[in-house]
């Protein structure tokens, strides 16, 4: 089979690989769509290895059709399927442990179910299993609004009955979000989110920042607020009122999706099936598909995510 690879100057390579031999309690999935991530960025960098046990090149979901399962498998031959892997889903096959495989409706297509796992699974785990879930009237704060993750946290938030604050850069990114639901938008190169979060202070963050600011707006969390952290784009550096966190209960949590084992991924991947699933169906959610390459164009894939021009994700063709 082709994989596009990283040689050892990181650059990409689409060549030849061996096909991946499945284990027991794997599938073998004929990949059809591959969404693009921000780790698979970091990756390329040279900043964000695969797992040991995952092949050692991007890709973190990808959806296609059963080429081989086991004899007791739930899938067969043929099934559509999606699934989220921890490494190596930009390649013609690979090999999943069964439990990270969901089906596909019928009403979903490839890119759209690939375009899912990675994101949602991320959401789910941090509001609902981190966080302990939103009610009614609660305030979720999430930065980047209009990035894949924004995207779906600020959904989910609204299923929840939350008010939403998050930022954007582009009038036509805060027109996406308020469709959304978003109750606040802010521009973060001309506006101030510190003032808007001191007069509506967040029960649940959710942050893909970091930087200078963060510690100031942690600082107006509600009592036993949830600050989540799962990347620090703007930088690693800030400065915490610790009597702040002790006195308000505030949970600092450190958290990221790949380290997760097989097991939770599992878990969270059929939790998305059973309660997410048909709500995409219905259109009640939606994960927004900003464009599609085919994967000989991943260059330009990942250009659109180095600019931060897209309106939620980035998916490749085989």
């Amino acid at each position: 089979m082709k994989a596009m690879i990283l040689d050892r100057d990181l650059n990409f390579l689409w060549t030849d690989v061996a096909d991946p031999v499945r284990k027991e309690w794997e599938v073998i999935i004929k990949v059809h769509a591959a969404a693009v991530n921000r780790a698979d960025l970091m990756q390329k960098d040279g900043c964000y290895a695969s797992p040991p046990e995952w092949p050692q090149w991007c890709g973190l979901e990808v959806s296609g059709v059963i080429e081989e399962a086991g004899a007791d498998s739930v899938f067969k031959v043929g099934d559509r399927v999606c699934a989220l892997v921890g490494g190596g889903g930009y390649s013609e096959k690979i090999a999943v442990p069964e439990g990270m495989v969901v089906p596909i409706p019928a009403e979903m297509d490839f890119i759209q179910a690939a375009s899912i796992p990675e994101v949602w699974s991320t959401v789910y785990l941090n509001l609902q299993l981190e966080a302990g879930g939103l009610k009614e009237g609660d305030v979720f704060y999430m930065q980047a609004g209009a990035s894949g993750v924004g995207l779906a946290a600020i959904q989910y938030a609204k299923l929840m009955g939350a008010k939403v604050i998050t930022t954007i850069d582009s009038p036509e990114k805060a027109a996406f979000v308020k469709k959304l639901g978003a109750d606040f938008v802010l521009d973060y190169r001309t506006e101030d989110v510190r003032p808007v979060i001191e007069a509506n202070p967040p029960a649940v963050a959710l942050d893909c920042i970091g930087g200078k600011l963060m510690g100031e707006c942690l600082k107006n969390m509600v009592f036993g607020g949830r600050w989540i952290m799962i990347a620090t784009m703007a930088g690693s550096e800030t400065v915490i009122n610790l009597e702040t966190v002790w006195r308000k209960r505030i949970r600092l949590i450190g958290s990221t999706l790949r380290s997760r084992t097989s097991e939770e991924k599992s878990a969270i991947m059929h939790a998305l099936h059973d309660k997410l699933f048909p709500l995409f169906v219905t259109g009640k959610l939606v994960s927004n598909v900003h464009a599609v390459y085919p994967i000989q164009e991943v260059e330009a894939a990942h250009g659109v995510l180095r600019r931060a021009e897209n309106i939620g994700k980035v998916v490749l063709t085989f």
